[in-house]
């Protein structure tokens, strides 16, 4: 989820807590009212105004942290997928590797970094092939490869 969506989620939360506290702080003004006879003196305002105050301290605290997610946080980057890839910074690599590996890494490339490892099955690279393709180019450091449900994702590392 991005930190924006996160601020707005966390701001609305602090409008509903201020609403529901306004309610409540109603509620026990009118309660208050009508019990207390002692007027203003009544210790049962000052524990109103206390309550309201530490209330409106976790507000307006709840609404900085929301307000700092939506303006100042800068979503991150999970480090290993690469979202503009140039191909020019791979040509050196692609130049090393053989036939079946050059074959996987210009799918990752061009798929922006990150492919199902089933999309890498075709007519000439089997199931098994493509597995043993990409054994070697994980232990040379250049893919991982993560488990989604019945499928491998295969991610293209920096």
């Amino acid at each position: 989820m991005r930190n924006r969506s996160v601020g707005f989620i966390i701001s609305g939360f602090a409008i509903i807590l201020g609403i529901i506290t306004w309610l409540y702080n109603r509620a026990l003004t009118e309660i208050v009212n009508a019990s207390c006879s002692h007027g203003p003196t009544c210790p049962m305002w000052g524990s109103i105004r206390f309550h309201t105050n530490i209330s409106l301290v976790i507000i307006f605290s709840v609404i900085i942290v929301g307000l700092y997610f939506i303006f100042f946080a800068k979503d991150e980057d999970n480090g290993h997928i690469i979202k503009k890839i140039d191909k020019k910074v791979y040509s050196r690599i692609l130049k090393e590797l053989n036939d079946g590996e050059k074959y996987v890494m210009n799918k990752l490339i061009d798929s922006q970094g990150s492919l199902f490892q089933s999309d890498l099955i075709n007519d000439v690279y089997t199931k098994v092939k493509i597995t043993r393709i990409l054994d070697r180019l994980e232990g040379k450091g250049l893919i991982e490869r993560r488990r989604r449900g019945m499928t491998n994702v295969v991610l293209l590392k920096h």
